[in-house]
């Protein structure tokens, strides 16, 4: 049991308009009414009162702030929860600070406030994770997958899992200890192994669908490609909307990869610009162009492009060739300077800042994705790398069972199974396969 009281400064600690404290324990309104100028013995949870923060050893006002009372159980913590507002000041920030810790407070660990919301009960493991996922967010994707998260979509995806696993479990531990009830054969092949099918069907489209999860929250690793000169460093600054990436006439201006962040219609990229692929006797060229193929072998996505008012060189079919096995799109730049058009790529005009050409491809090759945006979707390493694993061992008992093997000992596989769907929403400590079979009897059984 959590007796303790905890308090950390929950901004920045910076100068800024305002700052916040927050206390939650036991006693945490019981310290902040030793610092208030007002007694929060007879104010309302949840409403914001004005008053100042006191000394208590010499009773001068420390600051004027906003503070509010949340009284359990409905706070974050589940437990009493102070939030104090002050001037944003680093000074008188951690003055208060240091008052709350002086009567009796103990700085909060990092991430302990969501850590008792968990052990309270208040939030599962998959929602406690992806509060962090919310604040590492590289893109607007990510966070709405994260919110989702925060909502307890993962454990309502999850649950009717182990709702179907368990009943496949408890059928057969019941026929192992009363085998009077059902015929092994008939139990087998009638009644668990179509169950088990149907599980480790459904639970593949999930993991299916966790390829867009992953691909919303972390984005497309995008490496445009293609000799110097051809506008791929154009082509970078019209996507991101800003001179992020050196552009002269000089060949090899680009040195080293250029990166940034953008949102499509249905994508973020993560985009790299690199340095053109060629032959030079320039040592830091030469090194900028290594960078490239390594940057090239890393790509989820690849830009070749191509300068359009050209022939195709040899340079130009070596590039292409290199990356006929990878998922790419051929891009002929300069586009207000031909008259006639190839059907192999997009034309785009990177002068006249129009690349919508690109940006249209790249939207319809990854909008079927936009499905993990839609409904509860995993997208969240962990928790992918468990429903994998839960899958494997369905698997394993599913062939066990055609080959007639002894019953108890496919729930050996059915129960790891279990234990690993059960990990992505609560800690392996806490999963009992037994107790949540008979938890299910009814009461005198």
């Amino acid at each position: 049991m959590i007796t303790d009281t905890i308090v950390a400064i929950i901004t920045a600690l910076q100068e800024s308009a305002i700052s916040v404290i927050r206390l939650s324990g036991r006693d945490s309104i019981e310290i902040a009414n030793s610092l208030f100028s007002r007694d929060l013995n007879k104010v309302d949870s949840h409403v914001v009162n004005y008053g100042h923060i006191i000394d208590p050893i010499n009773n001068k006002p420390v600051d004027e702030v906003l503070l509010t009372v949340f009284k359990a159980p409905k706070t974050y913590t589940r437990e009493d929860v102070v939030e104090i507002s002050g001037h944003g000041g680093i000074l008188v920030t951690k003055k208060i600070l240091e008052l709350c810790l002086a009567q009796g407070a103990r700085m909060a660990n990092p991430g302990e406030f969501t850590q008792r919301a968990f052990l309270n009960g208040r939030i599962d493991l998959s929602q406690a994770e992806a509060v962090m996922d919310l604040i590492e967010a590289p893109n607007e994707f990510a966070s709405e997958l994260a919110i989702s998260g925060v909502q307890g979509h993962v454990k309502a995806l999850i649950d009717p899992f182990l709702d179907r696993l368990m009943q496949i479990i408890a059928n057969i531990e019941v026929n192992i200890d009363y085998p009077e009830y059902d015929d092994v054969q008939v139990l087998t092949e009638d009644i668990t192994l179509p169950l088990v099918n149907d599980f480790l069907l459904d639970l593949g489209k999930i993991l299916e669908e966790s390829k867009s999860g992953t691909i919303m929250r972390e984005g497309v690793k995008t490496v445009i490609l293609g000799k110097p000169n051809v506008g791929k460093s154009s082509i970078l600054n019209v996507l991101l909307n800003e001179d992020k990436a050196i552009v002269t006439d000089i060949a090899g201006t680009t040195r080293d990869l250029v990166e940034g962040w953008i949102r499509l219609e249905n994508v973020a990229l993560h985009l790299v610009d690199t340095a053109g692929l060629r032959e030079t006797g320039d040592i830091i060229e030469q090194i900028g162009i290594e960078k490239s193929r390594q940057a090239l072998e890393s790509a989820d996505l690849l830009i070749i492009v191509l300068d359009a008012s050209r022939e195709l060189d040899e340079e130009d079919q070596e590039l292409l060739e290199l990356t006929s096995d990878k998922q790419r799109i051929i891009v002929y730049n300069k586009e207000d300077l031909v008259t006639t058009k190839k059907e192999d790529g997009v034309y785009v005009s990177a002068i006249k800042g129009d690349v919508s050409g690109l940006t249209d491809e790249i939207n319809q090759r990854f909008k079927e994705h936009k499905i993990a945006l839609d409904r509860p979707t995993l997208s969240n390493q962990r928790h992918i790398a468990s429903v994998r694993k839960s899958y494997l061992a369905m698997q394993r008992a599913q062939e066990a069972l055609n080959m007639g093997i002894e019953l108890d000992l496919v729930t050996i596989d059915l129960n790891e199974a279990y234990i690993e769907l059960a990990s992505v929403i609560m800690p392996r400590e806490d999963i009992n396969v037994l107790d949540e079979i008979f938890s299910r009897f009814c009461l005198g059984k």
